[in-house]
């Protein structure tokens, strides 16, 4: 049984290894837009299912697909257009806390497995500087939210609560859990 992950994002393909879980990757290609009265948990679920669902080609696999928003107040953030959209987004999380949610499928012969994480970021009071430098730094175009997790090294974030896979784009227990029924085993490293 082949596992595919439906990602482009090397942080997903690395989780996803990093839990002993060899994959190949096969980049979706769908429209990504919100639906007019959809919420951000519908929004990541929908899209999950539709990136697996655009990369499946049949039997003897199970796809492993997510999408992730950053919501704030309800309101998702997306991924900044530039440095000024970038320092927008970082400016309204500056000493706040928000979701991320992440919406998940696993679909293989035995049926489908799927799910949306949440988990709860706090970030540091930031100045005008601070956001400043750590966009010229990290170039967050790609980055639900203009900021990522494992690139912080403590410069904006105060604290999570719960998954910080899931704040990287995978939940893993979830993931885990869900290849285990859909009978995908780990591979164990050699010695």
């Amino acid at each position: 049984m082949e596992l595919v992950l439906a990602s482009a994002s090397p942080r997903r393909s690395l989780l996803l290894a990093t839990a002993g879980y060899p994959h190949d990757i096969r980049a979706p290609d769908i429209d990504e837009a919100m639906i007019e009265g959809e919420s951000p948990a519908e929004a990541v679920l929908r899209l999950s299912e539709a990136k697996a669902d655009a990369v499946r080609r049949g039997r003897d696999e199970v796809v492993v697909a997510a999408d992730t928003m950053v919501v704030l107040d309800g309101v998702s953030l997306g991924k900044p257009v530039n440095a000024e959209d970038a320092h927008r987004i970082l400016t309204a999380l500056s000493a706040r806390t928000h979701s991320v949610l992440t919406g998940w499928v696993a679909i293989g012969d035995e049926g489908a497995q799927f799910g949306v994480a949440e988990s709860r970021v706090t970030f540091k009071e930031l100045t005008a500087d601070d956001i400043t430098r750590y966009v010229a730094d990290t170039q967050p175009f790609d980055k639900a939210g203009a900021y990522a997790l494992q690139g912080d090294a403590g410069r904006l974030i105060a604290d999570v609560s719960g998954s910080r896979a899931n704040v990287m784009g995978l939940p893993l227990r979830e993931i885990v859990e869900a290849l285990t029924e859909l009978g995908i085993e780990r591979s164990t490293p050699n010695r």
